[in-house]
């Protein structure tokens, strides 16, 4: 009588699988490609990288295709459109974005703001909308959630704040490439940004950074309201040298709380553009169009 393929003890387990005649096979794994340059630096290092990018912008202009989406997920369905634009941006927190109609090249809308309140100009439905740039109550329209700040922040990854805490942690993903049988090794560093909540010990999340260690570029970036929740989300890709700058050609905004989405792709970028004027942050409004003020 054959023994049971049930193992007694751990010590006999291979054993009496091998003797009782249970199956035993050997089957072969991808081996895992790894960059053939891996950079290792300090938390201390890696976060002086970041600052340091972050001093030396001043201002940027860039040319994009803008696909966006609003999910409705409990209706399972999807509203996509897309347009060209114009961003123009300038510290401290100055942001102008222009919606182009494609090949027409005309405006569907206009955006301008000075970093604390903001102004756009709706072509298409001939009024004017203005706010601040901090969401105090949310709208049952979507795309009014999506104010100017989430462009700023998302076009260039900000350095670190004085009152900023932070950690770096080192980890390996695995990426899989089916159509080739490829499976690729990619080293990364997380930076997690944080800060101290007042009257206690407990440290509330800002943005956590992820770098790829072969050339140490932030590739995703997401960022968390004040009840660390999953706010935005901004994936990096396709390092390219544009005119002054190597900057991603191909930028994705997620808003999961507002089920929305954004995908520039960049054709034209330039950074530190000299003679910037005032006006070039100004929506003009005509007199006598309708005005709706948001929260």
């Amino acid at each position: 009588m054959k023994a049971s393929c049930r193992p007694t003890t751990a010590a006999l387990f291979l054993p009496i699988l091998l003797l009782s005649g249970c199956m035993f096979s050997t089957r072969k794994l991808l081996i895992p490609k790894a960059p053939l340059v891996t950079q290792t630096v300090s938390a201390d290092e890696l976060v002086a990288r970041l600052n340091d990018r972050w001093a030396k912008f001043d201002s940027l202009t860039a040319k994009v295709e803008i696909q966006a989406s609003v999910l409705k997920t409990k209706e399972g369905k999807a509203n996509d459109f897309s347009f060209n634009g114009r961003i123009v941006m300038r510290k401290p927190g100055q942001l102008r974005v222009v919606g182009l109609v494609p090949i027409l090249d005309t405006k569907i809308f206009d955006m301008a703001s000075d970093g604390k309140t903001f102004t756009v100009m709706n072509y298409i439905q001939s009024k004017a909308i203005r706010g601040s740039n901090t969401l105090k109550k949310k709208s049952a329209n979507q795309l009014e959630n999506l104010r100017p700040d989430v462009f700023y922040n998302a076009m260039m990854v900000r350095g670190l704040e004085p009152d900023d805490e932070y950690m770096v942690t080192a980890e390996t993903v695995m990426l899989e490439d089916t159509a080739k049988k490829h499976l690729f090794s990619v080293p990364e560093y997380l930076l997690s940004v944080m800060r101290r909540k007042p009257g206690g010990h407990e440290l509330a999340p800002v943005r956590v950074v992820r770098f790829h260690r072969d050339d140490l570029l932030p590739y995703q970036q997401d960022s968390y309201d004040n009840e660390g929740n999953l706010e935005t989300q901004v994936t990096y890709e396709n390092y390219q040298d544009f005119d002054s700058a190597h900057y991603p050609s191909r930028i994705t905004i997620k808003r999961p709380l507002e089920e929305l989405q954004l995908i520039m792709s960049v054709d034209k970028e330039a950074e530190n553009i000299k003679n910037m004027t005032d006006d070039q942050f100004q929506v003009k409004v005509a007199e006598g169009t309708p005005v709706q003020n948001l929260e």
